[in-house]
């Protein structure tokens, strides 16, 4: 019997620093997990060691990369999302484990229900905890490989066209429903190349979106409505395990903004040094979900600011808390301050699809939260208000919710 693990180990993940193996992500070594993966097995742990030993992540050797010193793995929490359609039981202990990534971590990843039992057993199991992160791993999201394959395909094409076609949605305006730009314009771009666009109601936005490559809005419009139906249980089961109720803003979400950026980050020139794609921010909403085409994702910790690289799980989106969580729960959430590292292999694209209310929508801390022992943390304030204060004020603040805060200097 094949090895499941063989498309999903260290010989697909060690080709460049960023190519973590799955025995990094369990913390565990492969012949522990799947003794039959012999490829794998060749790379034993050393005893008292994690699986990146030393803190160095694998180089491609083939391209003659050394091994460089990056930041230690840490586990990132995984989430089944096929359990908040089950028994209440079993929806009860998904919204508290959704929680609880949001709460310590700020991320978590969902995969697809495609991948191996074997393997999502292992990424849940409790020999591999994914916890302490504002962000997870999603599995069994529902979105299917070929919807995100295609997402992907379309945002490399649209890339790979002439600056000429790409121009024509080159604006400084960031209030346009859709831009094009290559500079850092945005305050937070450091090395990248991007296509911003909104996307809810797709019937009202999917007008302004490119016609080339032609299957730009087939593919890429398949892939948003499909986000935003993720975004949705995942607020549900978010705002039910703060105590609001899985309906609560419920009409208000469903109708609210789905911005989605649209990244392409070239590869790195250095072979010694990080190179950074994308300054470290938060992102504005209540949730943005990640697709990336290869690794490059690091996302800073709560605790203590280190960062962490976030491993490219075959069909895995990854979730993080987005600054009017942060506002709605008055602070029980913190938003995800994150950054893009420029691969070492290959160019990288990534699509963020960011959720939230409607553009003059206020967000405000809920009422339920705030009581005499947790008084309220945040004023209110809108997606308008976030592009009033963007172009000016992203080199004094990391996070947007920074500025919003009642106690603030």
């Amino acid at each position: 019997m094949p090895c499941c693990f063989q498309s999903f180990c260290c010989c697909r993940f060690s080709r460049a620093y960023k190519y973590l193996s799955i025995c990094a992500v369990l913390e565990t070594s492969c012949s522990q997990v799947c003794s039959q993966c012999c490829a794998c097995s060749a790379r034993p742990r050393r005893t008292g060691m994690p699986a990146v030993a030393g803190s160095l992540y694998m180089a491609s050797q083939k391209k003659g990369v050394p091994l460089l010193p990056r930041p230690p793995v840490r586990p990132l929490p995984v989430i089944n999302l096929s359990r908040l359609t089950m028994d209440s039981a079993s929806r009860a202990l998904a919204v508290q484990d959704i929680v609880s990534a949001c709460r310590q971590r700020g991320c978590f990843q969902v995969s697809a229900a495609y991948l191996s039992p074997c393997i999502i057993l292992c990424l849940s199991s409790n020999t591999c905890q994914f916890a302490s992160t504002p962000h997870l791993h999603v599995v069994s999201h529902g979105i299917s490989k070929s919807c995100m394959k295609g997402a992907l395909e379309a945002a490399s094409e649209f890339f790979q066209l002439s600056t000429e076609h790409k121009e024509e949605f080159a604006s400084d305006d960031i209030r346009q429903p859709i831009r094009y730009d290559t500079s850092s314009r945005d305050g937070i771009s450091m090395s990248r190349s991007f296509l911003k666009h909104y996307a809810n109601p797709l019937d009202d936005w999917i007008k302004f979106w490119p016609t080339q490559p032609p299957t730009y809005r087939e593919k890429m419009g398949k892939y948003a409505v499909e986000t935003q139906r993720v975004s949705m249980q995942l607020m549900e089961a978010i705002l039910q395990g703060l105590g609001l109720g899985p309906l609560y803003l419920q009409e208000k979400l469903e109708g609210g903004v789905q911005f989605m950026a649209l990244n392409n980050y070239p590869q790195s020139a250095s072979k010694t040094t990080d190179e950074i794609g994308l300054a470290p921010h938060s992102d504005y909403g209540f949730l943005t979900i990640l697709l990336q085409s290869s690794p490059g994702l690091e996302v800073m910790h709560h605790d203590d600011d280190a960062w962490t690289p976030v491993p490219a799980i075959p069909g895995a989106l990854h979730v993080h808390v987005g600054d009017h969580l942060e506002v709605l729960s008055n602070g029980q959430l913190k938003s995800l301050v994150h950054r893009a590292v420029l691969n070492l292999i290959e160019s990288r694209i990534s699509i963020a699809s960011i959720h939230g209310l409607s553009m003059d929508e206020e967000v405000h801390c809920a009422e339920e939260l705030v009581d005499e022992h947790h008084p309220k943390m945040y004023r209110g304030s809108s997606f308008q208000d976030f592009l009033n204060f963007l172009p000016a004020n992203m080199n004094k603040y990391k996070r947007f919710v920074e500025s919003l805060r009642i106690d603030k200097p």
